[in-house]
């Protein structure tokens, strides 16, 4: 449920609130908005409980939530969410947010060549597996330690927020060093016991969708992450498996309508892995605008028939910075930037 804060209730009130939410129990989530705060309370509710704070002084009314994702949703928080990336990179606004890079960091020369043509082309995050989740365990699974020192050389060099995929909780103190955003991957989705990990991190959480994942179920995969107190969840929509063998996954564009309608939560789309083919890549990329996107990811390689991770889905760079100046009319075109 959702206590609805009086307007003008001051801040003494909000805290008696809050601390009688916790001696009944309760887990309180307060949001402050612009207009209204509200409190999402989490907990097994009963009829004697709630009467007791419908009764204290600045509850406006109580709200039930029926859905199972109680913080991720609307009901909770009507905003949208926006999400501060390093310093000054705004997930969730006006601003469409590219993050380019390669599947995978290679070396420190590969990865510095792709960082470098990747921030002169505009983008405004970097990205990059430095564990790699392979679906063979002989194909090529991320130099792992070794990565983190040189992703730490190239995004100091290059000066972009960078985002890694994190595979295990124990790999979160390794990566709290060099990664900006936390990103779980679509085969640890419901990894429930690193999402619980992640929701103690202070740093931003993309959490992609599962390749045979319902949206209501990457919304409570969110939930995991925000009911451990980090508000900081992104989703992405990075295809699905269906029938269809033209493509790597289908791109579920409706599914970034839904989201943006049931969900707060900054959504990103992934047209690399969803389509697994590089030359898909533009139009999905501006189908993602359209369906209201708030970001894109998309793997770039300098070589990519030399990549050692995916290299049919990655642009080169005269084809990643034609797609910057492809979108950039795109997106203002839809009313936002990029």
């Amino acid at each position: 449920m959702v206590i609805i804060v009086e307007t003008g209730a001051d801040e003494e009130t909000i805290e008696r609130l809050i601390d009688k939410v916790s001696a009944l129990g309760f887990t309180p989530h307060p949001i402050y908005g612009v207009e209204k705060t509200v409190i999402a309370v989490i907990g097994e509710k009963t009829q004697e409980k709630i009467e007791v704070l419908e009764t204290m002084p600045g509850v406006e009314r109580i709200v039930p939530i029926l859905q199972p994702y109680k913080l991720a949703g609307r009901e909770v928080q009507p905003q949208t969410t926006v999400i501060e990336v390093g310093e000054g990179v705004l997930v969730g606004g006006e601003r469409v947010v590219m993050m380019g890079g390669p599947c995978a960091v290679e070396s420190y020369e590969q990865f510095l060549n792709i960082a470098r043509y990747v921030k002169q082309s505009g983008a405004q995050m970097l990205r990059g597996g430095i564990f790699k989740p392979r679906t063979s365990p002989h194909d090529f699974q991320g130099l792992h330690e070794e990565g983190i020192p040189i992703a730490k050389a190239v995004k100091e060099e290059v000066g972009l927020p960078f985002i890694t995929e994190v595979l295990d909780a124990r790999n979160l103190e390794a990566l709290h060093e060099v990664a900006d955003v936390f990103q779980v991957g679509a085969r640890n989705m419901q990894n429930f016991a690193l999402l619980t990990e992640l929701g103690k991190a202070d740093r931003p959480v993309m959490i992609k969708r599962g390749m045979s994942a319902t949206v209501d179920e990457l919304l409570q995969a969110a939930e995991y992450v925000i009911v451990e107190g980090n508000d900081d969840v992104m989703l992405c929509e990075r295809g699905i498996r269906t029938f269809e063998t033209q493509t790597r996954n289908t791109l579920d564009i409706s599914a970034v309508i839904a989201l943006k309608r049931l969900s707060h939560l900054p959504v990103i789309v992934d047209p690399s892995h969803a389509s697994g083919r590089d030359w898909m890549v533009p139009a999905l990329s501006k189908a993602a605008v359209a369906a209201g996107a708030d970001g894109l990811l998309v793997e770039t390689h300098w070589h990519p028939q030399e990549a050692l991770v995916d290299g049919a889905q990655s642009l080169t760079p005269l084809e990643f910075a034609n797609l910057m100046t492809s979108l950039r009319a795109f997106c203002e075109a839809a009313g936002r930037s990029l």
